[in-house]
């Protein structure tokens, strides 16, 4: 528990900019907090911030370490959360919205079976890929995304990864050939996800390497795009969430996996004012649980 509290207050110091805005946040005396950030750096057997009378500022691997200390406070707290209430007690009404090929391939499921663990909690899903989508301004209580847009006081809880492949139907492969670097996609049709600009970004043994695309498509959603994939239209850099069901039938095949794309998280945008309603936390509970480690587009394909 020591280290759990340690690591909360870690977290609260990096995100007040100051050990003294922790304290105030997290309701505490600023020598607890010194006390705690001390105790977290002796077993990290590194120093976590740089400090100043006024100020904290994290070091490289403060930084570094930061998304997974916040990860780890936001499972715990969403285990207690579900774990508090028992399905009679948790009632509210949710407006989420959520991906619409995530939603129709794999979603669906999911959140009927929240449903009828706790019965008493309706559901209003709104599917759409719309970037910068605000939720406190459109009124959603929830707004599952693997963009990174963050927005003033709007909670960032991380769900699940959000892995990605580039692939292709073999009838567009058998029409254009395979491209064995990402460079080559220059000389390819390729189908582009709009909020996320033109570049497409790899890991290689060397170093990263990025590529601007002049795209044959581009789209605001990745059903349209998966579906101009497998009509052997280009090639195209989806999430595995779209992906994995034509790539497991056999109507897209993978390419360029020598080079990894860089991993996101899926993650939930929650109105600060929503945050600790018990319905809202129960259900980002029932998300990670169910889509964390490992989400099942991934175990399946």
């Amino acid at each position: 528990m020591d280290s759990l509290e340690n690591l909360r207050t870690f977290v609260a110091a990096a995100e007040a900019g100051s050990l003294a805005g922790a304290a105030r946040h997290l309701g505490i005396a600023a020598s607890v907090v010194t006390k705690r950030i001390d105790q977290l750096e002796r077993r990290a057997h590194t120093r976590l911030f740089i400090r100043s009378t006024r100020h904290v500022v994290l070091t490289e691997l403060g930084a570094r370490y930061l998304p997974s200390a916040r990860r780890l406070v936001h499972d715990y707290d969403g285990v207690f959360a579900q774990m508090s209430y028992a399905p009679q007690q948790v009632e509210g009404h949710i407006r989420i919205r959520v991906p619409t090929p995530m939603a129709v391939g794999f979603l669906g499921g999911t959140l009927a079976r929240f449903q009828k663990q706790y019965p008493r909690v309706s559901l209003d899903v709104v599917l759409n890929e719309r970037s910068a989508i605000n939720p406190s301004e459109e009124g959603f209580d929830i707004s599952l995304t693997g963009l990174p847009n963050s927005f003033a006081g709007v909670i960032d809880e991380p769900i699940c990864p959000l892995n990605k492949v580039v692939c292709a139907a073999p009838a567009y492969i058998e029409r254009k050939g395979i491209p064995r670097h990402p460079r080559e996609l220059l000389k390819h049709d390729c189908l582009l996800f709009s909020p996320l600009g033109i570049t497409w970004n790899f890991d290689s043994e060397t170093g990263p390497v990025s590529v601007d695309l002049r795209p044959r498509l581009c789209a605001n959603d990745q059903f349209i795009l998966t579906v101009a994939a497998v009509k052997g239209i280009g090639i195209a850099l989806l999430p595995t969430y779209a992906a994995a069901t034509p790539i497991r039938e056999g109507a897209l095949v993978r390419v360029l996996d020598r080079f990894a794309i860089p991993t996101v998280w899926i993650k939930a945008l929650v109105p600060e004012a929503r945050a600790t309603s018990p319905h809202v936390r129960t259900l980002l509970a029932f998300l990670k649980t169910t889509l964390a480690p490992l989400p099942p587009w991934d175990r399946e394909s």
